[in-house]
């Protein structure tokens, strides 16, 4: 005969495992990616661009988090933080890598207004709980040296002010390889993402914790 109590008590200890399983998935990191279109993979399928090629690499491996890309295209700084309360609400990462600041640039405004922009973005990050990540960013030089020159100097401020990491920079690794570059000459096509996400890869884990 079928001890009743014995059957009760496998079931049991069965949904208690499957409910802890769904926990510990449920618990693992975020990391959040506020970027513009080089992140966003610009004329790219989405299946195509770096963050998604991260998100793969990293989904089998448990000790390193998920990826959400909220990169979009053409976002100024001040666009990227309007629309991160909301993603800091609904994904709770624990990490926010900030691309940002080149389509200021490009459109030559102010490197305090940048400055400025980039700070609130920090700000709001550390405020939810999350850890800002700062990546460099570098504009085309024939927008005259004296302002390349103090763009490119706001991310190390920035990075020094908030105690933060700063990320390297990857389009130095791309730009010099004509075959990699789409036809603007300032975006990766898709034979460049793979190696972006292997850069990537590197300089996340070097300064993401577990």
């Amino acid at each position: 005969m079928i001890n009743r109590n014995v059957i009760f008590h496998w079931r049991f200890a069965w949904l208690l495992l499957l409910g802890l399983l769904s926990a510990a998935a449920s618990a693992r990191d975020t990391l959040l990616i506020l970027g513009d279109s080089l992140s966003a993979g610009y004329r790219l399928p989405v299946a195509q661009a770096w963050p998604t090629l991260l998100a793969q690499r990293w989904q089998a491996q448990q000790d390193l988090p998920q990826v959400v890309n909220a990169s979009v295209s053409g976002d100024t700084v001040a666009q990227g933080f309007a629309r991160l309360p909301a993603l800091l609400q609904q994904h709770q990462p624990r990490w926010v890598l900030i691309e940002l600041g080149a389509n200021d640039g490009l459109r030559g405004f102010p490197v305090a207004n940048i400055t400025a922009d980039l700070s609130q973005v920090i700000e709001l990050v550390q405020q939810a709980g999350a850890k800002p990540l700062l990546m460099q960013i570098n504009i085309p030089p024939n927008y005259g040296r004296r302002y390349t020159d103090a763009f490119s100097a706001l991310y190390p401020a920035l990075a020094q002010r908030f105690a933060i990491p700063l990320l390297p920079f990857f389009m130095p690794q791309v730009a010099l390889k004509p075959h990699w570059m789409q036809d603007d000459q300032l975006h990766p096509n898709q034979a460049a993402q793979p190696f972006i996400a292997t850069w990537m890869a590197e300089q996340l884990t070097a300064v993401i914790q577990p």
